[in-house]
């Protein structure tokens, strides 16, 4: 279904092991402010290893190491869900008014997408993740990047939030960071309202 008159087209990308509505919500919540955004969330291509919810790609005996191949080989599963939501609600040619917005595995996901150049969007949202993209990174510069963690997170460290601003600006990205002290991973109140303002800002700025 295409709607010729939204403005943006958000796409919720969750964890592992949980799937599209369990992130859905973010959206609902952030429609009352961004009426004329289209907010989607989708399940992830792959069963979870561990028995419940979805994967972008396993994490079973997951490395530092060998990490970054394993998003590497799900670029296409990805690519293709991605491109299906784009082209079934009339963004194909309209890459500067999309916006991946991910949490922890969908952050992961969603950096790569933009890190290695394949998806020109407008910006990339993400909440508790990391950037584990092979190198060198191959950005799409125009991209802007807003990266939200928790201090407390012990399944993502918040310092891989700073690492991942430090390397995408230097590779030449625009990056923004909100780091919340105490916070564990998952998306507070405070987070989501201020991932908000910065879509609400980009959506205001391209009318």
């Amino acid at each position: 279904m295409t709607n010729p008159q939204a403005s943006f087209l958000a796409i919720l990308l969750h964890g592992v092991g949980s799937n599209g509505a369990d992130l859905a919500p973010l959206g609902t919540g952030w429609q009352s402010r961004l009426p004329d955004v289209i907010f989607v969330s989708p399940n992830a291509p792959e069963p979870s290893d561990f028995g419940s919810g979805y994967q972008w790609f396993s994490v079973a005996g997951v490395t530092e190491e060998n990490r970054p191949a394993r998003i590497t080989t799900a670029r296409p599963s990805f690519d293709a869900v991605i491109s299906t939501i784009i082209e079934e609600h009339g963004f194909a040619d309209r890459l500067d008014r999309v916006v991946l917005v991910g949490f922890s595995q969908g952050t992961i996901m969603s950096l790569d997408a933009v890190a290695n150049g394949r998806w020109p969007v407008r910006a990339v949202i993400g909440f508790s993740g990391r950037l584990a993209t092979e190198k060198p990174l191959t950005p799409a510069k125009a991209t802007d990047v807003l990266l939200v963690h928790g201090t407390s997170d012990a399944i993502i460290p918040s310092w891989e939030t700073e690492k991942a601003q430090t390397e995408l600006i230097a590779a030449g990205m625009t990056i923004d960071t909100i780091i919340e002290p105490g916070l564990g991973h998952t998306i507070s109140i405070g987070g989501a309202d201020r991932a908000c303002d910065f879509l609400e800002k980009l959506v205001e700025a391209a009318m």
